[in-house]
């Protein structure tokens, strides 16, 4: 049997708790809660979330990267603001691969992006609390088979 597994991915929430109590009531459903940094919260209010350290957290809150299992994907988890230039998201790809990754999850850019790059799954669900490209807050509810993943795109409303 298939492995399946979904993932809710948010990002950049800069002091919004309401943001995560939010999505950590919507999803309480066995999903994975990842959260690609700039929490700008003390590790035990994201409870229940696996997170990275963001430019804008405590440095020692939070690990710089993660590398994830789930559902027969390597799943290699950052901020962004060490692993790229902005728009450079080849440099996400490359550092992936290195890892033995399939999918890179980000943040950092405030901007949601869903791309393919050399048969790597670039991910970025914008930010939760206000994205720069003037769109609303998003997040992502991701599903992962093995060798299939969805994506969705989610409007967070503050």
């Amino acid at each position: 049997m298939p492995q399946k597994a979904r993932i809710v991915l948010i990002s950049d929430n800069h002091g919004l708790v309401k943001a995560i109590t939010d999505i950590r009531s919507q999803y309480c459903h066995g999903e994975y809660l990842l959260h690609c940094g700039d929490s700008e919260m003390p590790a035990y209010m994201l409870d229940g979330f696996a997170s990275v350290q963001g430019n804008n957290d405590d440095y020692n809150a939070y690990p710089a990267r993660r590398i994830l299992n789930i559902a027969g994907h390597r799943i290699l988890m950052v901020h962004g603001h060490r692993d790229m230039f902005f728009g450079h998201y080849d440099m996400l790809a490359d550092r992936a691969k290195q890892q033995g990754c399939d999918i890179v999850m980000f943040g950092h850019t405030h901007i949601y992006h869903d791309s393919v790059i050399d048969g790597i799954r670039i991910l970025n669900p914008g930010s939760i609390w206000r994205n720069r490209d003037g769109s609303e807050p998003s997040y992502m509810v991701i599903d992962l088979e093995e060798g299939k993943i969805s994506v969705k795109r989610m409007t967070y409303h503050i």
